[in-house]
């Protein structure tokens, strides 16, 4: 769909409010073009090795339909893993656009497992064999189901079932709506075993435990798997690392950690667990240090003790001692094998760059850094930078070779993205900044600064591509930006990612504003046309900000969130501010008063444009009501666009494109 066809769908129920009655406008054609370029980059989500090491299978994602919209949907395909030829469609409807992804080998390599949907777009497991032939669907699904995993004598299949519920779990995606009188049923996530064959699936655990991640124990009697009793979309926080029986489903607690875990991965010799712990922010969005439990339980060891980075996914390797690992250090992407035993890392792979084998950086249960073959001598990855689009590699770990030109033709719309370095009290600190095509001498360009959402998350050397990356466009427009990973962000080890607890707002407010110090000395830039934006964290950064300096010129805050007060009793998920507050608002709202920018809204000066989905469950989109009314009544500039039946994570294209455009248009009216 063209974007002003797009646009003109969307002003009909579009809700505008505007202390000024400004007509919203179709994208200037510089805007337009820079979207499509956005839009034609071929993302790449998955891709996965055979035990073999001879066969791939892939996923890159193409244009589809789901509820009448225009989403992204997801492909799979099989081909040769020594230079990607033969690929042919691994799919359980031939002839339509089906979402599908997911898929894993059989322990032989003999059969792949794969998520589907079918006719009334609902998910299934489909069941091929290693050349995506005789193609079968093996469930009678009532609910989305997500991530199988073979047994390990091939004889089932496991995988994550929500029967009977509404929308697909997690808090990204858009809230149902409450109507009549509230109750408090939810639709837990539960780990569900089925033959290969077919049948009704097994539940397993009890009722109210909701499964998040899971693996099977090398001899197929047991899973571990990280758990929640309650709402599994509020309770991610709070969640404990459980062993369940494979026939009768009883539970074994191990461990309940007092910080947040992913990725539990059972050892190849059945004795040990490793998992992903740290501070952690989101669910899926994984980043900490790696440590190593008994499976009989214990006090897990840190077997990555001060490492200056951030680990964002584990394997174990052929090696019951020694696990593969990725993680971000400082702008750099880092492939790591690591000794359990030693407690010590080798440094396999480091570039300004991003791999990843599925699930980028963690975003979904069942992540994965690297896919390996059996025996650990191959590996296939995605591999990408923010200049260099991504395509499929494999080789030895970290001795790739690139066997895909999905993005031959694409070019950075962008120029340099550079890494800058700076000190901010005790730490340094990164951060990148992104430079227009063409740098005139002489010239000065205005900025505008990217708060990353989170806080506990990242700016990435990803390739920007799709219309949220209004980084780009605006690079594009003759802007620098500059991306900083202040205090609270996940690449530099534990201690950087802890340190602004029960410190919202102040120490990574400085390292932004001592950054933006730093970057102005630097390059061409016009101090007096500064901007800034961010989504979710990085909305309430924005809305921090203006409130603390007067030194932009103009700010954009998306999903943002005002007043921690009363966002507390408001959002879905507020079991996650308890590691970062030490308590809950009832019992500490000082806390929480104090990192609040409606506690200082009468500093506010800057023009700000508010944008929000209205069922978003993260952050309500009363938040921005509360900021906005502040703003209008004090004679602030401002503008707040309320998106219809969206989340979190928009997934309307239309509404997509819309954002890019007011972002863009924004900044281009008052830095410009």
């Amino acid at each position: 769909m063209k974007i002003t066809t797009a646009f003109t769908a969307l002003s009909a129920t579009l809700i505008l409010y505007t202390t000024h009655a400004l007509a919203a406008a179709p994208p200037s054609a510089g805007v337009e073009d820079a979207l499509k370029s956005l839009q034609s980059v071929q993302a790449l989500g998955e891709v996965a090795l055979s035990p073999d090491g001879k066969t791939l299978v892939f996923g890159r994602t193409i244009p589809g339909k789901r509820g009448g919209a225009d989403v992204d949907i997801s492909a799979l395909f099989i081909a040769n893993a020594r230079d990607g030829s033969h690929a042919v469609p691994l799919t359980a409807c031939p002839g339509t656009a089906c979402d599908e992804h997911g898929a894993a080998w059989s322990p032989d390599g003999r059969q792949l497992v794969f998520v589907t949907t079918d006719a009334q777009d609902q998910p299934q497991l489909a069941v091929a064999n290693g050349s995506g032939k005789q193609v079968r669907i093996i469930t009678h699904a009532k609910g989305p189901v997500d991530v199988p995993r073979w047994s390990p004598d091939g004889k089932q299949v496991a995988f994550l079932y929500s029967y009977g519920a509404p929308k697909t779990p997690g808090p990204l995606n858009p809230l149902s709506r409450d109507a009549g009188v509230l109750s408090s049923t939810v639709f837990e996530q539960r780990l569900a075993v089925i033959p290969v064959s077919g049948g009704e699936p097994a539940l397993l655990g009890p009722p109210d435990l909701n499964v998040y991640e899971y693996d099977w124990s090398p001899d197929g009697t047991r899973f571990v798997v990280t758990a929640a009793h309650g709402s599994g979309d509020a309770n991610w926080w709070l969640a404990e690392l459980d062993l369940i029986d494979a026939r009768s489903g009883a539970i074994t607690q191990i461990l309940k950690p007092a910080m947040q875990m992913a990725s539990p991965r059972w050892s190849g010799d059945g004795a040990r667990i490793a998992f992903i712990g740290g501070i952690m922010s989101d669910e899926g969005i994984t980043g900490g240090d790696v440590f190593v439990v008994a499976a009989a339980g214990g006090e897990p060891v840190n077997v990555t003790p001060n490492l200056k980075a951030s680990i964002n996914t584990i394997t174990w390797n052929h090696s019951p001692k020694h696990l593969v690992a990725t993680g971000f250090a400082a702008g750099d992407g880092v492939l790591y094998e690591i000794d359990a035993d030693a407690r010590s890392q080798r440094e396999l792979w480091r570039a300004p760059q991003m791999i990843w084998a599925n699930s980028l950086i963690g975003f979904a249960p069942g992540d994965a850094g690297i896919s390996l073959s059996r025996d650990g001598k191959q590996s296939a990855v995605i591999r990408q930078s923010y200049t260099s689009p991504p395509e499929i590699e494999t080789g030895a770990p970290g001795k790739w070779k690139r066997i895909s030109a999905f993005n031959a033709g694409v070019r950075p719309l962008t120029g340099k993205a550079t890494n800058v370095f700076w000190k901010s009290d005790e730490f340094s600190i990164q951060g990148m900044l992104i430079a227009p095509p063409v740098v005139e001498p002489g010239k000065r360009y205005p900025l505008v600064v990217n708060v990353h959402g989170g806080p506990a998350f990242a700016h990435y050397p990803l390739f920007p591509t799709g219309a949220e990356a209004y980084d780009a466009v605006l690079a594009s427009r003759g802007f620098f930006v500059f991306a900083p990973n202040p205090r609270g962000s996940y690449g530099q080890g534990a201690a950087f990612a802890r340190a602004n607890v029960r410190d919202f707002g102040y120490g990574d407010l400085r390292d932004i504003l001592r950054g933006l110090d730093a970057v102005t000395a630097q390059a061409p830039v016009d101090p007096a046309r500064v901007g800034i934006v961010g989504w979710s964290y990085g909305g309430y950064m924005t809305m921090w900000a203006i409130t603390q300096t007067n030194r932009f010129a103009a700010a954009v805050s998306g999903a943002g969130l005002s007043n921690w007060q009363s966002y507390y009793g408001t959002n879905n998920i507020d079991t996650w501010m308890l590691p970062f507050f030490g308590a809950s608002v009832y019992e500490d709202p000082k806390v929480y008063e104090r990192s609040s920018p409606m506690t200082f809204i009468k500093n506010a000066r800057t023009p700000t444009l508010l944008l929000s989905g209205d069922r978003d469950a993260e952050v309500p989109v009363t938040q921005s009501y509360e900021y906005w009314n502040a703003l209008r009544r004090l004679g602030v500039t401002t503008e707040f666009v309320v998106y219809p039946d969206e989340g979190h994570a928009f997934q309307k294209h239309e509404d997509q494109a819309d954002v890019m455009t007011r972002v863009v248009g924004w900044f281009d009216r008052f830095l410009k």
